[in-house]
């Protein structure tokens, strides 16, 4: 391998090094391995540009369009030509990705979900600064001003990141950093017909010229490495998301400011609502009559892009030390009434939203919190969360009638105007099934009602937490197709088809009723986890209704029979079995009280964004992932393990014949040579096996025993080289296990470890694929065309 051969391969592996400062950022690694094999490609491209030889701005030129290419075929081929060439819609495509990844990076707490947008950013952000790596370090020779750009990507990552393991990447980054300066030192040298070797001298000889060249690299190096431990402390505190880390707030400044940055609590709780086991969340005691419609709201999810409802970002302030002000859009003569509801939290509960009925009124509560007044949600502020609390709730029992939610005059522009957004990617099939089911109504209130029984009543849909509904854009088309599902595609399927109508909508997340106990409180466990859509109407303001069939409770207001009852019918989705369903049990039957308790009832896992793309990943994709995340596993091992092999082979059996004994002598002594240079001895091919015998006892520093044994392993090598007639020798397999002690107990603890982990020998392997090349080529030239004449020229 050439020496810019191996600079290229050093800046790969330096710039992938620094990279893995991000990985804690995230909650899946699949895209630093998309990143290796994509950096290699750019890698390859410099390379083989360099060998034409292209100059250096066309050689860059090259790596950049490569890039380019490669970006547009992974993340945005169904808007380039081909697939392939970049045009203005896969530029502006691009544009979105980015923007909706800086959203993500702002709305989730580390570690974020690896969307489409963040993948960009970490892919696209790594092949850039990749890139400027190699064009500083190989195209232009001058690799430590590229610290510069491994400096920004690992400072980044520090800056955001607390792990408590970032000692771990700051190792990497700089042993990557301090790699490429030592191959670009060891570059430079060759040039002048002397590679530093490293080796000891003995007594005598000349001091080394090279002392000086790496000594400056050694400074740049330890120089680099200064800045890089001071830099991420003299960065600005960066608070919210992304930028937040567990256990730091979610606002900014110590008063009324700051804006909510905490990720949605469920998608925090996922790990723990896909537990087979219905662990107890909370306990409540409420002051309600009938608290099987005891909602507790967590956060409201009010921005749609097509494939996920999300909170939208918002100001947050100082929780009002008396009452709270009255909800948006309450009139004064709706019924209502003031309940309390004390709630404690099990300790291991630990989030950033508290659960509360809506609308709340008053809460008292300890610790430090902040109040988010469109959504009237309380949020944690540095490091607060729900565990082991115990809080009152005062919240209002909003009980409208039927005929005054029928009678709501038009909300105003602006409310209509937010909250009925929609994306152009969402399929007329949504618009167009709600058209059809609200067919006939006569307001806003009659539409919704129709669609509450759509999917509760005549819509044939059955409830099933087990059912792939798929995800991305058509992921609402493919449930209203498949009617098939749980609360988080009847919740968002509602709100998306009521948003078509102009009636204000959203997804509200939280628990629906729990179990009551016999001492007067409500049990509420994983399984109650739920989502449900929030109407607005003006004069009542935001309206919970129940479209998942055999959860929750139908709201009274909803039941036109009994409009006038404030006693809901929490049996109302169970009677609404289609005559034509099937009589056998299924998995979608109603969970009651006594089957929760005997954890009779399948898991219910209400995540909040339905992850953008296709149907999900395929098993061959993700046998491909594997396989690809092994071999990059594998790559910084292969050396060890291809020395390991190597020497096994070289140590083990062999044929008894004469001749057998030949390879198998000369096998040995290589493995002896082998391991002298893997321990700083570099081969010298011009002395004799006894020559190089006794340079190899005297740099080696070896005792008497194992200079016995290097002697003896040389003295059967000139055996085979020149005796008519070799003699056999036994046990030399033993005497070079004997040298290979010998040598590791006069090496330094950094010797040794080099001689393990990155063994100098395994340079025969690159030289044996450029002997190979050379023989193809020369074999492939042999066999020009016999109309090809021979250049004229005189030499």
């Amino acid at each position: 391998m050439s020496g810019r051969a191996r600079l290229a391969l050093c800046a790969w592996a330096a710039t992938l090094m620094a990279a893995c400062a991000l990985l804690p950022l995230v909650d899946s690694a699949t895209w630093i391995v998309q990143s290796a094999l994509l950096l290699g490609v750019q890698s390859g491209v410099g390379a083989a540009a360099r060998r034409i030889p292209l100059a250096r701005p066309v050689t860059v030129a090259a790596q950049v369009l490569v890039t380019l290419m490669l970006l547009t075929l992974f993340f945005a081929r169904e808007h380039a030509l081909a697939g392939l060439i970049p045009g203005p819609d896969a530029f502006g495509f691009f544009a979105e990705l980015l923007e909706q990844g800086a959203d993500d990076v702002n709305r989730f707490a580390i570690p974020a979900p690896l969307s489409d947008g963040i993948r960009l950013m970490l892919v696209g952000g790594v092949l850039v600064i990749g890139l400027l790596v190699d064009t500083l370090a190989v195209t232009f020779r001058s690799a430590a001003p590229a610290g510069l750009p491994l400096l920004a990507l690992y400072s980044v990552a520090a800056g955001l990141s607390d792990n408590g393991i970032d000692w771990l990447w700051f190792l990497l980054a700089a042993a990557g950093y301090l790699m490429l300066l030592l191959a670009e030192g060891r570059e430079r040298l060759s040039q002048w017909g002397r590679v530093f070797s490293g080796t000891a001298r003995g007594p005598g000889q000349d001091q080394p010229g090279a002392v000086a060249p790496v000594r400056t690299g050694r400074r740049i190096g330890v120089l680099a490495v200064g800045i890089a431990l001071v830099v991420p402390l003299g960065l600005p505190a960066m608070n919210g998301g992304l930028l937040d880390p567990t256990g730091s707030g979610v606002g900014s400044g110590g008063g009324g400011g700051g804006t909510i940055s905490a990720v949605n609590p469920l998608v925090s709780l996922r790990d723990s609502l896909n537990v087979d086991e219905d662990r107890q969340v909370l306990s409540v005691r409420s002051e309600m009559a009938d608290v099987s419609d005891l909602y507790l709201r967590i956060v409201s999810l009010d921005d749609f892009d097509g494939t996920t409802w999300k909170p939208s970002k918002r100001s947050i302030t100082t929780v009002p030390d008396n009452r709270f002000p009255t909800p948006p859009g309450l009139g004064p003569d709706i019924g209502r009434t003031e309940v309390g509801t004390t709630i404690s939290t099990a300790d291991w509960y630990g989030q950033t939203w508290l659960p509360m009925p809506y609308p709340p009124s008053g809460v008292s509560i300890r610790g430090k919190w902040r109040y988010e007044p469109v959504g009237m949600t309380l949020v944690g502020d540095h490091g607060q969360d729900t565990r082991g609390l115990s809080y009152e709730v005062r919240s209002l029992d909003v009980r409208p009638t039927a005929e005054q939610l029928a009678a709501a005059p038009e909300p105003s522009p602006a409310m209509k105007r937010e909250y009925t957004e929609l994306p152009d990617s969402l399929p007329a099939v949504v618009s167009r099934t709600a058209r059809d089911v609200t067919a006939g109504a006569d307001s806003a209130y009659d539409q919704a009602v129709k669609l509450q029984e759509y999917f509760t009543l005549n819509g044939g849909f059955e409830y099933d937490t087990q059912v792939d509904v798929g995800s991305g854009s058509q992921a609402i088309a493919r449930f209203l197709r498949d009617k098939q599902g749980f609360c988080v595609h009847y919740s968002f399927a509602m709100a998306s088809m009521a948003r078509s109508l102009g009636i204000p909508a959203r997804v509200a997340v939280g628990f629906a009723p729990g179990t009551p106990q016999a001492d007067g409180t409500v049990a509420v466990g994983l399984r109650d986890a739920h989502a449900w859509p929030e109407l607005y109407f003006e004069g009542v303001g935001w309206t919970r209704f129940e479209p998942t069939p055999t959860r929750g409770s139908t709201p009274s207001y909803t039941v036109p029979e009994a409009a006038d009852s404030s006693v809901p019918d929490p049996a109302r989705p169970s009677q609404a079995a289609p005559e034509e369903s099937s009589a056998a049990p299924s998995q979608s039957e109603s969970c009651s009280p006594e089957r929760r308790r005997l954890d009779g009832c399948g898991s219910e896992s209400p995540q909040v964004a339905l992850p953008a793309g296709g149907d999900g990943p395929k098993w061959y994709g993700l046998l491909l992932w594997a396989l690809a995340g092994l071999a990059v596993l594998a790559l910084p091992l292969s050396p060890v393990l291809w020395r390991l092999r190597v020497r096994a082979v070289r140590l083990g059996g062999h044929g008894r014949s004469e001749t057998d004994a030949a390879p198998y002598v000369l096998a040995l002594w290589d493995e002896l040579t082998d391991t002298a240079w893997d321990h700083g001895i570099s081969p010298d091919e011009s002395l004799t096996p006894r020559g190089a015998a006794a340079r190899i006892v005297r740099l080696g520093r070896l005792d008497q025993d194992a200079a016995t044994a290097v002697h003896r392993v040389a003295d059967a090598v000139e055996q085979i080289l020149y005796a008519p007639r070799p003699r056999p020798v036994a046990g030399l397999a033993d005497e070079v296990r004997r040298v290979i002690a010998g040598l590791r107990a006069s090496a330094g603890r950094r010797e040794r470890l080099r001689a393990v982990l990155a063994p100098r020998s395994v340079v025969r392997v690159a030289w044996a694929l450029s002997a190979r090349w050379s023989d193809l080529r020369a074999r492939l030239l042999s066999f020009r065309p016999a109309w090809r004449r021979p250049s004229r020229q005189q030499g």
